[in-house]
């Protein structure tokens, strides 16, 4: 099905899309969960999937078994358990995002190292935030827009014409969303001084990208990290965001990358990548383990998953 230029709802009736409105509907409802009774519900969602969605979890099993060597096996059974929990649990949290109660998450939000943020947009340049694909990931959005400041979201169009109608409707709640490829218009908004949220930690192939290690394995990681910051000469924070481990609440806390960038494209893609690894590791569960972070390797092969069956 072609993708509208200015999508309406009403351009989605045709019955392909009928699945995809099903689904929606369920996050509408899935939204008016009180806080935790959607932890449980998601929790209880995660191990049901653990066990129906066989190769997500030998790709999240793989995955596991190369970043974290130093785990027994028992060790790594349960963390990717916990993965899956989180993960389910991520999806009530962006039923949240899109339709929940905004006073509610508010309350339950924290802030950490924000005065670092205070001081790099005192430099008018707007700010790069560096960020990772958490299970909190379109939560996270809504809970920097309690921060105050005006930020655009860069994001990939989903293949999915619905779901990306959808996606991008709920997000602009609370922040601008811009297609990665757009760089004038992130060009012209670091100029205004705003910051720009930017995920570069999925495997995209080798296009624009090199190899360097992520938890120890060789990952393709693409450079255009390096471009964003030259784009307007704008300083660069890591900015993470968890449910906190007593599950009341939420943290998002910003880090210093007081190396970056180094004028190296590689070098900064192993600072890239090392940075997304010390802020993974405070919850390595709250992560998007299931998807294929190493499928491609230097040599072309994905043997990494394929060995597997994924």
């Amino acid at each position: 099905m072609s993708r509208p230029l200015d999508p309406q709802w009403s351009d989605f009736l045709a019955p392909g899309y009928w699945p995809t409105w099903l689904l929606l509907l369920l996050m509408r409802l899935i939204a008016l969960l009180p806080f935790k009774a959607g932890l449980a519900v998601g929790s209880g969602l995660g191990s049901l999937l653990y066990r129906l969605a066989t190769k997500r979890r030998r790709v999240t099993d793989v995955n596991i078994a190369l970043c974290f060597k130093e785990l027994t096996a028992s060790e790594q059974t349960k963390l990717v358990k916990d993965i899956f929990k989180a993960n389910a649990i991520g999806f009530i949290e962006t039923a949240w995002a899109y339709w929940g109660n905004r006073q509610s998450i508010e309350n339950r939000t924290t802030f950490v190292g924000f005065e670092l943020l205070e001081e790099a947009l005192k430099q008018e340049r707007g700010v790069i935030l560096l960020g990772g694909h958490f299970s909190t990931l379109d939560l996270g959005g809504l809970l920097l827009s309690f921060y105050g400041k005006p930020f655009d979201c860069v994001y990939r169009p989903h293949n999915n014409a619905l779901m990306d109608y959808w996606i991008c409707k709920k997000r602009s709640r609370f922040t601008k969303v811009v297609d990665r490829k757009k760089f004038r218009e992130l060009l012209r908004d670091l100029r205004k001084n705003r910051c720009v949220w930017y995920a570069p930690d999925q495997d995209f192939g080798n296009k624009g990208a090199v190899f360097v290690p992520f938890f120890g394995q060789t990952a393709a990681t693409i450079v255009a990290t390096s471009k964003m910051v030259r784009l307007n000469n704008s300083p660069i924070l890591m900015l993470a965001h968890y449910r906190n481990k007593d599950n009341a609440g939420y943290t998002m806390e910003i880090t210093a990358m007081p190396e970056f960038p180094s004028g190296d494209e590689t070098r900064d893609a192993e600072l890239v990548n090392q940075t997304l690894e010390q802020a993974i590791r405070k919850a390595p569960e709250q992560y998007m383990w299931v998807h294929k972070r190493f499928k491609t390797q230097p040599d072309g092969n994905q043997k990494l998953y394929k060995a597997a069956g994924c």
